[in-house]
């Protein structure tokens, strides 16, 4: 029997907002194949490489060390005073607390793997719907864990690849997400291919696309089934996702607008059904981040007679799972990219447009290498 403070005490949490059900094919995309003789034409010309953009992990303990001092070396991610002298100490004196942590989910981060498999079934997919631009072939270009970018290019150069596609594996635009790998790309493109050899476009962001929505969607409601039918339609969805400190935010980036936008559609996929609320995660450091934190909503809520929970004393307290490898979240960017390439464009009219008061040239500079780059 569930009294009333327990029906108002469930709540559901959906993560990954930044990233990523039943198999339902040809819900987004329609399908074709490839013929004999295209195939050959294309061969020739080698691959078509689509690079899944993404801020990676540490796949051992071992690795954790470096994964950190790649990313507090990132300007474009934290910016910090010093930051050739400082980040080495930061990143040495977080590992050993980081280690624990991936320790603790199995010795590393699944998000290689995961992307991996994203990767060979997105180009699979590809190679029958998209023939024109056929075969196709993923590669992996992490910013703070290997495969790093320049692992990226030399693969590629290996390959044969001369049309390439960066596509961001962040749904929403942030120059501290997609923004510093693009930059990162034209700066080991500059080094390592500067014959320019490998044409690129930019897949940049994809917040509100029908795949992804569904995709979500599907597993939001697969989740809320878990609890009582009576009790269902009162569970509080919370939509995490990675916090920017707010001087980005008034710099005029636009991922916290994208987010948003992302979440309300996919609460329109879902009809209005649950109370929802977007929150925020993992800030670092004493300055001001976007809030409220996704930790202090919880126990703020709970402040509020929501208990019971461990650690956090909310009573209910599930998380939706991740899309992984979802036949239709694979649906859907393999249907991203081959609208991308069949569009034609370097890159978006959004991706043209720097923050209104960014005073990066690394930023305008990479934007001119894929602005002028010749498909």
């Amino acid at each position: 029997m569930y009294s009333q403070n327990t029906l108002r005490n469930t709540f559901i949490l959906i993560k990954s907002l930044r990233k990523p059900v039943s198999n339902v094919r040809g819900a987004f995309i329609s399908r074709s194949f490839v013929s004999v003789a295209s195939q050959k034409d294309n061969d020739e010309k080698g691959p078509t490489g689509i690079v899944l953009m993404n801020l990676g992990g540490p796949s051992t303990l071992e690795g954790v060390n470096d994964f950190l001092t790649r990313l507090f070396l990132d300007p474009d991610l934290i910016p910090i005073p010093f930051q050739s002298h400082l980040a080495p100490i930061i990143a040495k004196r977080r590992t050993s607390k980081i280690q624990e942590q991936y320790d603790k989910i199995g010795g590393g981060s699944p998000i290689l793997s995961w992307t991996e498999k994203q990767g060979k079934a997105m180009e699979k997919l590809l190679d029958e719907i998209n023939p024109k631009y056929a075969p196709h072939k993923s590669y992996i270009a992490f910013r703070y864990a290997p495969p790093l970018t320049e692992d990226a290019i030399i693969h590629m150069k290996k390959d044969g690849v001369k049309r390439a596609v960066a596509f961001t594996q962040y749904p929403q635009y942030s120059c501290s997400t997609t923004g510093s790998s693009l930059n990162e790309l034209w700066r080991k493109s500059e080094k390592l291919d500067s014959e320019r050899s490998i044409k690129w476009s930019v897949i940049d962001r994809w917040p509100t696309h029908p795949g992804l929505i569904e995709a979500f969607a599907r597993h939001i409601k697969t989740a809320i089934k878990q609890y009582p039918s009576d009790v269902q339609n009162k569970v509080v969805l919370l939509f995490s996702a990675h916090s920017l400190p707010m001087t980005v935010v008034n710099r005029g980036d636009t991922y916290t607008s994208e987010v948003a936008a992302t979440v309300h559609r996919v609460m329109e996929r879902l009809e209005f059904s649950n109370p929802y609320r977007l929150v925020w995660q993992s800030q670092v450091g004493p300055q001001p981040w976007m809030g409220p934190q996704t930790n202090e909503a919880i126990l703020g809520l709970g402040k509020k007679g929501h208990n019971n929970l461990l650690l956090a004393g909310i009573t209910g307290l599930r998380r939706a799972e991740s899309l992984n490898d979802d036949p239709i979240f694979i649906e859907a960017i393999a249907n991203i990219a081959k609208d991308h390439l069949l569009s034609g464009k370097v890159m978006s009219t959004q991706l043209k447009l720097r923050c209104p008061k960014c005073n990066k040239d690394v930023c305008q500079r990479a934007r001119d290498f894929f602005e002028n780059q010749i498909i």
